[in-house]
Parts: structure tokens; sequence; C-alpha cells
């Protein structure tokens, strides 16, 4: 027999309906004659309530069914009599798949996220976190969805990479030193130079925009950041898509609908678990998504930002002037008090920026923008490329970089260049933002942060 989701015998009509329920129990409450198991199998936020009779030839079996144990169960699903649930399961037949000792450290009583960062491997379990790994999910379907639909080609790009894209230098290098494979001190290279974790799938992206138009690529990126804030983590994934033939302009358009599209999304395919965000998250939460909603986009330059910023009266912890990277606070400020929707901010000072920014006709700025969203700030970073293989090598130089390293980069503006546009966002900070979530911790399954790589 087929099993049965939790979230089919509650939501479809199965009714009266001999079905089969695979799960872990919630809690359990004896009677006299009959017990009530609430059953979760994960598939939604709800549990199933199992009714099961004191004569049924398992029943003395039934002390193992404690909490967090796993079951399966055989009966009719039917209309509850009682309160709390519309549907129940009668049991004919109840299997204890795999009990669970008196240890479980997930009973029926509030725990933090502090704590159940230490059990990372059973937070799953729970109302909370069940729900915010189910919203990932529909989160990174939906991102699959959008490009698909606009012909866009999904390009795997390499984790090991010779390349900083960013050029900041925070870098995991690759090494064999210490194995078998290479004993200590030995300077043997495994890949004939030094290699690295990416710290982005961008340049990659780029030469397959070249050659296919619209990509994009989705996958792990890692920073050595030594930074134990609630927004950073040394591992996490990036949304990257590329666009040949496409300006700042087009650039901005495509990542504004993005956003859009997926908080939508989410609104409607996620009600239960955003109710609970709501509930027990952020009170703000649904109003905050409905204001990125039903709000255009205000686009404005980083010199009219930082103007705005300098005129507010307001205290910012870090003080604002031009040339200085924009703060979440000072983000925050635009889109929240000033213009009261999600602002677009673009063409950024060209001292602050990567090197693959497309330089302006002023010669002092680049076609860069963000994305501004309320609660968090900066959803969205992208640019225009630069295009000219002369601008690039001069980038290369006021960066101090090698532009032998970056060779086939090059040869892309030799070889039928185009202007071409891209941005990144990244897929734990959109959680962060549509859950309600304020530490990055809780948003990936196992994260991995300076000192903490446990599970």
């Amino acid at each position: 027999m087929n099993r049965t989701l939790v979230k089919q015998a509650l939501e479809d009509n199965l009714l009266a309906e001999r079905i089969r329920i695979q799960g872990w129990i919630r809690t359990r409450r004896d009677a006299k004659s009959f017990s009530f198991l609430e059953l979760n199998d994960g598939s939604c936020l709800k549990n199933l309530q199992v009714v099961v009779d004191a004569g049924l030839p398992d029943y003395r079996r039934l002390p193992e069914a404690t909490t967090g144990a796993a079951v399966a169960v055989e009966g009719r699903l039917v209309e509850s009599q009682g309160k709390g649930q519309s549907r129940e399961v009668v049991a004919d037949s109840l299997e204890i798949v795999g009990v669970a000792d008196q240890t479980y450290p997930l009973q029926k009583k509030g725990h933090t996220q502090e704590y159940l960062r230490t059990i990372a491997h059973l937070r799953p379990r729970t109302n909370l976190f069940g729900s915010v790994f189910r919203v990932r999910s529909r989160l990174a379907q939906a991102v699959h969805r959008f490009f698909l639909g606009r012909d866009f080609v999904l390009i795997h790009s390499p984790i090991i990479t010779a390349n900083d894209c960013e050029g900041a230098g925070e870098l995991f290098q690759v090494t064999t030193r210490g194995t078998p494979a290479s004993p200590a001190g030995s300077d043997r290279n495994f890949f004939g130079q030094p290699t690295y974790l990416t710290v982005s799938g961008q340049l990659s992206a780029e030469a397959f925009a070249c050659a296919l138009s619209n990509v994009y690529t989705f996958g792990p990126t890692f920073r050595a950041e030594n930074s134990n804030t609630s927004r950073h983590a040394n591992e996490f994934w990036m949304i990257e898509p590329e666009m040949a033939f496409c300006d700042l302009a087009g650039n901005m358009d495509l990542a504004e609908s993005f956003v859009k599209y997926l908080i939508q999304d989410i609104r409607t395919h996620c009600p239960q678990e955003l109710e609970l965000f709501q509930r027990f998250v952020d009170r703000e939460l649904a109003s905050r998504l409905d204001f990125v909603l039903g709000n255009p986009f205000k686009r404005l330059s980083y010199a009219e930002a930082v103007a705005i910023l300098q005129r507010s009266g307001k205290n910012f912890q870090f003080p604002v002037e031009y040339g200085v990277n924009l703060q979440s606070e000072h983000e925050r400020y635009l889109t929240e008090e000033h213009f009261r929707q999600p602002v677009t901010v673009h063409d950024y000072p060209r001292d602050s920026k990567p090197f693959y920014m497309r330089t302006n006709d002023d010669g002092r700025t680049v076609a860069a923008m963000d994305v501004l969203v309320p609660g968090i700030g900066e959803l969205v970073g992208g640019s225009q490329r630069e295009e000219r293989e002369d601008v690039l090598r001069s980038q290369f130089e006021r960066h101090g970089l090698d532009s032998q390293k970056y060779r086939w980069y090059l040869e892309l503006r030799r070889y039928g260049t185009v202007p071409h546009s891209g941005f990144g966002l990244g897929f734990e900070r959109l959680v962060m933002f549509v859950t309600g979530l304020a530490n990055i911790r809780d948003v990936i399954p196992f994260a991995r942060t300076p000192g903490s790589a446990e599970f």
C-alpha cells in the first residue's frame, strides 16, 4: 500500500479511505480504552491525530510510542469528533518503526533558537524549523521556475577555482598538504597552481552568457571572513543570473521583478508557514512582504541617496559621506522612512567597487546597483560588466591584480564582446527576509561559521 502524506490526508478528499501514514510522534495522550497520537511526517505544519484502540493486537507496544518515535499506521481517515482537528485516522494497525529513548531532547515545551542550533540534526522536527526549511525548498523551486520561464540556461559553475572574483582575498585555499596524497611540508599544488573555494559563480556565468545569452547559476559559495555576526556565514548559496546584450537598466528590471516573484510565490503557496512566522517570529512580517509586493521600486543614484541621508537629520551609528559603503541602517532609512517603498540605488563610486563593474562616462562611478528592502536593506547586488578590454586591463592595474590570471576573462572582451549585466542574490538572506528570522544560522540546514562545523 502506498504511503499517504499527512498533507494529503488533511487537504485532499480522502475521507473514509483506508490509508497508510508514516511519521514521527509529537505527543501521545492515553485514555482508559484508547490513545491519541499526534503524528507529523514533515509534509506540512499540521499534525494528524491517530486514534489507537486498546483492542488492537499491537496496543501492548504503545508505551514505546513516545515523543520522537517513528511509527507506521494503517487505518481509515474519518471526520474528527473532537476539537482542534477536522480529520483523524482510526488505526487498524500500529507499527513501531524506531523508538526514541528518554534522552530525546525535543519535548512538548518551548526551545530557544540558540539551543536548537546545538541539535541542528533534530531541529527540522520542530514546527518552526520544519516550516523554515519547507519555505527554503519552495523558494529554491521558485528560483528555477522564474528563470526557466524566461528561457535562461542553468550553469553549474565550478566550486574550485583559481580566481578571486571579488578581489577581497577572503578565500579558503584548497590543498592536500598533510594528507597521504601530499605529506606535510610538500609544496605541490594538486591542480598545478593555487586554488580556492569559489566566492562567486559570476565569472563563469559571464563566459556562458557570451555564448548562450541568458544564464544563471545557483550554488554554494564560500568566504573566509572571520565574522560571527548574525548576517554572515562562511558557506552560503548564491543565485547569479547573467544576461548578454543587457545594460544596467535591464539588469535592474530583472532584479526587481525577481524579488517580487519570489515573495509572491511564498505568499501564495506557504500560508500556514507564514502565519506561524507572523505569530512567533515577527509580527510585522506580512506587512513587510506586502510592502514590497504593493509598491514600485524607487530608483535613485548613490549620490542622491547620500544627499538624502545627510539631510535626514538622523543620528546614524555610521556617519554618511560620499564614497563610503551604505550600511544597513542607511538602506533601511531610505526604504522604511524616506521613500516608504522598496528602493534600487545605482551608479556607485568606482573606488569602492570590484574590478569587473563597468566604468561610467564620468570616470568616477560604475554601473552598479543594489536592491533594498525594509527590515534587511540590501537584498540584491549587481552591475553592468566592463566589456571593454582596455578599460578592464586598467582596472586590473588599479586593483593590483595579475591580468595573466584572468587571461580567459580578458579574451571574452576580444572575441565578440557585448554589453552584459548580472546580479547576485544571497539565498539565505532571502530566506531570512521571507521568514522574519534574524540569524543566518537559522535558515541554513547546517551553518558553517568561524569555529563551528559540528554537523
